[in-house]
């Protein structure tokens, strides 16, 4: 095996840099308001400080603060086909294995308040909007395992049988968003809203392979074992051979078939002696963070009993400046990508919202919005967005229904498409395209206290992609994801 072709595959397994929270960072998740019924992006409420600030200045008088709570639990499982996995130990012979992440998120805060007086209102919002968690995956990856199944492969006319290793990988990974602005009413109908957002990334990941052993007709011996066992075999029948031809071109006699046995040897020594660094396994660590400002524009129309919004998120150019055990510049982007002091980028796609409300009576109203992405516009590391196959897009709708003064219940849904490819997808950094349902309720304790709980479930799709990168290998992906969120909201 190349040096260059094992260390490339092990680092761009070990620091993907997306492995807990997909590849896009769209979350428009914000409040417990979204949770209840996601199409908010043109309801008149505090919540929309952030789904439609423009529509804040229609509430009352007065400073309008309110809490949010979520707890989030998330699933990342990749079944991988690999003939290489039928050598590993606990593999049993079989090509295809299941390899699950979780990921929780115990507390995703959010903070909405709102000063209003006469036409003006003065806004801030603090939230996540992407990451908002850890993630584990306790075996690895498939890319892990495969690299180390490669090279049991490449070993066979050593005597290699087989290998058994222990994988781990650990992504952790927040994005702090703070947004300030103000909206304007410049009529009882219309108004308009300008702010900027500040978008804070911090993010460790860890990778680690472990106990790397080689199945001999021995038993199992430690990676470092079998290495030294090996070269020792094989510099032993350099000596002999290169003795052997020295006898014999001084007998006059042909040696050319001992000299092509010779460079073979050779040719072996060298592509095992640069692995022997790995004879302790690999356990890498990088933390990032990353700072980037954008502006945030959005307007509100009233006419009879609909309301009309429309918000734009500018594009958030964003690079995250590594803190890592890559010390050393090499050739190999994967591993450039991680490489200490490096900045990496990491913008946030620009969006655009849109959404209209209609109050069929004054107790029932029903919403729409839509969402895109302009994911292709951005710069990622390597250019991975022009991997993909178009812009992210969601169509949301929801109802809400006032039972009586004091008692609001609402639901609804979402649903998601992005532009996935095969060439976009792997193990470490995937989304799949989904749709959510959520419910809940507001209940108000007085005229200025209201309580809110509801409950968020998104249900994916499977992306199969089929012999990629090579011939016989393939994996299918897809996740899942509960949320429960409290929240309150008080009116001073």
């Amino acid at each position: 095996m190349k040096t260059k072709t094992f260390l490339a595959s092990l680092l761009m397994a070990a620091m993907a840099t997306t492995a807990t929270a997909g590849g896009i960072l769209t979350n428009t998740n914000q409040s417990v308001d979204f949770l209840r019924n996601p199409a908010r992006d043109a309801a008149i409420g505090l919540d929309g400080v952030y789904s439609n600030p423009a529509g804040v200045a229609f509430l009352s008088d007065g400073l309008h603060l309110a809490f949010n709570w979520q707890y989030a639990h998330q699933t990342r499982t990749i079944t991988s086909t690999n003939p290489l996995f039928a050598l590993g130990r606990k593999n049993g012979g079989q090509t295809t294995k299941t390899f699950e992440g979780v990921a929780d998120a115990p507390i995703i805060p959010s903070l909405q308040a709102a000063y209003n007086k006469g036409d003006w209102s003065l806004q801030f919002n603090f939230s996540i909007p992407g990451g908002g968690g850890k993630c584990e995956f306790e075996q690895g990856l498939g890319s892990f395992e495969s690299v180390v199944g490669q090279i049991a492969n490449q070993l066979k006319p050593l005597g290699a049988q087989g290998y058994d290793m222990e994988g781990y990988m650990h992504g952790r990974q927040y994005y702090y968003g703070f947004q300030l602005g103000a909206a304007y009413k410049i009529n009882p109908h219309f108004s308009v809203y300008g702010g900027l957002r500040l978008l804070y990334g911090d993010a460790t990941y860890k990778a680690k392979i472990s106990n790397i052993m080689v199945n001999t007709a021995g038993g199992y011996l430690d990676f470092s074992s079998f290495m030294q066992n090996a070269l020792v075999t094989i510099n032993g029948g350099i000596a002999q051979l290169n003795a052997g031809i020295a006898q014999m071109e001084a007998a006059g006699m042909d040696a050319s078939q001992q000299k092509a046995q010779l460079a073979q040897l050779n040719s072996t020594r060298q592509s095992l002696s640069p692995l022997e660094k790995y004879n302790e396994g690999v356990n890498l660590q990088c933390d990032q963070t990353g700072l980037g400002i954008a502006p945030v524009v959005g307007i509100d129309y009233q006419v009879g009993d609909f309301n009309f919004a429309a918000k734009y998120e500018f594009k958030t150019q964003l690079q995250m400046k590594n803190n890592s055990t890559v010390n050393e510049a090499s050739e190999i982007p994967a591993v450039n990508k991680f490489r200490d002091g490096e900045k990496v980028d990491e913008d946030a796609p620009a969006m655009l919202a849109v959404g209209a409300q209609w109050s069929v009576k004054p107790d029932l109203r029903l919403n729409l919005g839509y969402h895109h992405f302009f994911d292709k516009d951005v710069t990622w590391y390597g250019n991975t967005q022009d991997l993909l196959d178009h812009d992210t897009n969601e169509y949301l709708a929801g109802v809400e229904w006032d039972i009586n003064d004091r008692l609001t219940a609402s639901v609804g849904g979402q649903l998601t498409r992005y532009g996935m490819s095969d060439q976009y997808m792997n193990d470490m950094s995937f989304v799949v395209n989904s749709y959510s349902f959520g419910f809940g309720a507001n209940y108000k304790l007085s005229d200025k206290v209201m309580l809110k709980a509801a409950y968020f479930q998104t249900n994916y799709e499977d992306y199969n992609r089929e012999n990629y990168p090579v011939q016989g290998v393939c994996d299918s992906f897809t996740r899942t994801n509960r949320v429960l969120g409290i929240g309150c909201e008080v009116t001073l």
